[in-house]
């Protein structure tokens, strides 16, 4: 499984968070010359023995810059105290990955989506699909039980990638009726779906599709399905391909027993 890690192409498209602006004016010679190296400060925390610790992003990662106390010479790295415990773990979490976390889940938000699912569901999973996926069909069908009982909804991010068609039969369900029932049909069916592509896209539809497959890049997705969910702790995670039996109950989350 992905995880934000993962994302770097993402994350070097994100705009610096409000703080780092501020931030960057203050920055000591020896931390900026790690942002000339292609580093992104975006916040600065406590650290002890007298060092000063930055969280940046680094080609999609989050990484600790500490320091020293003369203020000449930084430090790359993780910090332990005398128990082995990791001092930067809270740090980055807090000023890297979770501000990530909430950016990437706010784009996947506003993008253009087939509802799969109850709008009440208590947990909501995003993935980029094809309508000539075969895999994407195989996690629709993978899927079932929790948005059948209401535990789940899918979000349908869709695109046109896989076959000169693709584009066209996702925009044929993106302006059906009732996308969502057109949508249910089609994976229904599977290789015997009769879903026929439109043979002409508008120009808004079809800059909505540009800007899902777009997005789908910049998450560091290649390839449908891409999945998208939330973990316990709120990070997002990324699952490509249809997931394991171990790896959707970690996706779905439990299954109601009382529906």
């Amino acid at each position: 499984m992905k995880t934000l890690r993962s994302l770097s192409l993402f994350c070097s498209t994100l705009a610096l968070l409000p703080a780092s602006v501020a931030l960057a004016q203050d920055l000591p010679p020896a931390v900026k010359a790690v942002e000339a190296r292609g580093a992104e400060v975006v916040g600065s925390f406590d650290a002890p023995g007298g060092l000063k610790g930055y969280a940046a992003r680094y080609n999609g990662q989050g990484i600790a810059l500490y320091l020293t106390p003369d203020g000449d010479h930084v430090l790359i790295g993780s910090l332990l105290d005398a128990n082995g415990e990791d001092l930067t773990r809270a740090p980055l979490e807090k000023l890297v990955y979770e501000p990530l976390s909430k950016e990437m889940w706010q784009r996947l938000e506003s993008s253009t989506w087939i509802q799969d699912g109850a709008v009440d569901a208590p947990r909501v999973v995003y993935l980029f699909s094809d309508p000539n996926c075969p895999y994407c069909n195989m996690f629709w069908k993978q899927a079932r039980p929790w948005v059948e009982s209401g535990d789940v909804q899918l979000r349908h991010v869709m695109v046109g990638m896989l076959r000169p068609d693709s584009a066209g039969k996702s925009a044929a369900l993106l302006q059906a009726e009732n996308p969502a029932a057109a949508l249910n049909r089609h994976e229904a069916a599977g290789k015997a779906s009769k879903l026929e592509p439109l043979e002409e896209v508008s120009p808004k539809l079809t800059e909505k599709l540009e800007a899902n497959l777009t997005l789908m890049g910049a998450m560091g997705a290649s390839a449908t399905p891409a999945i998208y969910y939330l973990d316990d702790n709120g990070r997002l995670q990324q699952q490509q391909g249809a997931p394991r039996p171990d790896t959707l109950a970690k996706i779905m989350g439990p299954l109601s027993t009382k529906r």
